[in-house]
Protein backbone atom coordinates (compact mmCIF):
# COMPACT_ATOMS: atom_id res chain seq x y z
CA UNK A 1 0.00 0.00 0.00
CA UNK A 2 1.42 3.41 -0.61
CA UNK A 3 0.07 6.89 -0.48
CA UNK A 4 1.29 10.41 -2.07
CA UNK A 5 1.21 13.88 -1.20
CA UNK A 6 2.78 16.67 -3.01
CA UNK A 7 3.28 21.08 -2.88
CA UNK A 8 3.18 22.64 -6.73
CA UNK A 9 6.66 23.40 -6.62
CA UNK A 10 7.99 20.24 -4.36
CA UNK A 11 9.19 16.85 -5.26
CA UNK A 12 5.78 14.35 -5.03
CA UNK A 13 5.99 12.14 -1.93
CA UNK A 14 4.85 8.62 -2.25
CA UNK A 15 4.91 6.29 1.12
CA UNK A 16 5.49 3.06 0.74
CA UNK A 17 4.79 0.37 3.44
CA UNK A 18 4.63 -3.52 4.55
CA UNK A 19 5.67 -6.10 2.12
CA UNK A 20 6.86 -5.46 -0.95
CA UNK A 21 7.40 -8.27 -3.78
CA UNK A 22 6.35 -9.28 -6.97
CA UNK A 23 3.24 -10.33 -6.10
CA UNK A 24 2.32 -6.53 -5.05
CA UNK A 25 4.48 -3.50 -6.58
CA UNK A 26 1.83 -3.21 -8.91
CA UNK A 27 0.16 0.04 -6.76
CA UNK A 28 3.32 1.12 -5.59
CA UNK A 29 4.47 1.43 -9.33
CA UNK A 30 1.81 3.32 -10.65
CA UNK A 31 2.16 5.82 -7.84
CA UNK A 32 5.30 6.45 -8.71
CA UNK A 33 4.65 6.75 -12.46
CA UNK A 34 1.81 9.64 -11.50
CA UNK A 35 4.10 11.07 -10.05
CA UNK A 36 7.19 11.27 -12.20
CA UNK A 37 4.35 12.12 -14.59
CA UNK A 38 3.81 15.23 -12.57
CA UNK A 39 7.25 15.77 -11.42
CA UNK A 40 10.82 15.12 -12.50
CA UNK A 41 11.37 14.50 -8.50
CA UNK A 42 10.21 11.68 -6.65
CA UNK A 43 10.72 11.10 -2.92
CA UNK A 44 9.92 7.73 -1.71
CA UNK A 45 10.08 6.81 1.60
CA UNK A 46 10.47 3.40 2.64
CA UNK A 47 10.26 4.16 6.62
CA UNK A 48 6.84 1.69 7.22
CA UNK A 49 8.34 -1.39 4.49
CA UNK A 50 8.29 -4.61 6.45
CA UNK A 51 10.36 -6.51 3.83
CA UNK A 52 11.73 -6.16 -0.03
CA UNK A 53 12.69 -8.39 -2.80
CA UNK A 54 14.71 -8.11 -5.78
CA UNK A 55 11.44 -6.27 -7.68
CA UNK A 56 11.65 -4.02 -5.44
CA UNK A 57 15.00 -2.72 -5.97
CA UNK A 58 13.93 -3.01 -9.79
CA UNK A 59 11.25 -0.88 -9.84
CA UNK A 60 13.41 1.42 -7.74
CA UNK A 61 16.51 1.34 -10.38
CA UNK A 62 14.29 1.93 -13.07
CA UNK A 63 12.83 5.16 -11.10
CA UNK A 64 15.98 6.12 -11.16
CA UNK A 65 16.57 6.09 -14.85
CA UNK A 66 13.41 8.09 -15.20
CA UNK A 67 13.16 10.55 -12.53
CA UNK A 68 15.24 12.30 -9.65
CA UNK A 69 14.51 9.79 -7.42
CA UNK A 70 15.06 10.37 -3.76
CA UNK A 71 14.73 8.16 -0.99
CA UNK A 72 14.15 8.82 2.64
CA UNK A 73 13.17 6.37 5.88
CA UNK A 74 16.11 3.46 5.22
CA UNK A 75 16.24 1.35 8.36
CA UNK A 76 17.24 -2.15 8.65
CA UNK A 77 16.95 -4.65 7.09
CA UNK A 78 16.60 -2.41 4.00
CA UNK A 79 19.58 -0.42 4.68
CA UNK A 80 21.71 -3.96 4.33
CA UNK A 81 19.99 -4.84 1.11
CA UNK A 82 21.14 -1.81 -0.31
CA UNK A 83 24.35 -2.22 0.77
CA UNK A 84 24.49 -5.70 -0.16
CA UNK A 85 23.44 -5.21 -3.35
CA UNK A 86 25.09 -2.06 -4.14
CA UNK A 87 22.47 0.51 -4.82
CA UNK A 88 23.21 2.66 -1.90
CA UNK A 89 25.98 3.91 -3.93
CA UNK A 90 23.69 4.78 -7.09
CA UNK A 91 20.58 5.83 -5.46
CA UNK A 92 20.04 9.06 -3.85
CA UNK A 93 19.37 8.02 -0.30
CA UNK A 94 18.40 11.28 2.60
CA UNK A 95 17.63 10.57 6.56
CA UNK A 96 14.33 13.11 5.85
CA UNK A 97 11.77 14.47 3.77
CA UNK A 98 13.01 17.28 4.53
CA UNK A 99 16.36 17.00 3.30
CA UNK A 100 15.20 15.24 0.34
CA UNK A 101 13.13 17.78 -0.54
CA UNK A 102 16.42 20.54 0.23
CA UNK A 103 18.11 18.54 -2.40
CA UNK A 104 19.31 19.77 -5.87
CA UNK A 105 19.96 16.42 -6.39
Amino acid sequence: MSTMDSAPTSPHVVTAEGDLDVGNLAPLEARLRAAIAASPAVILDVGAVTFADSSFLNLLLRTHQNADLRIVGLHPPLDRLFQLVGVDCILNVFPTVDEARASSR
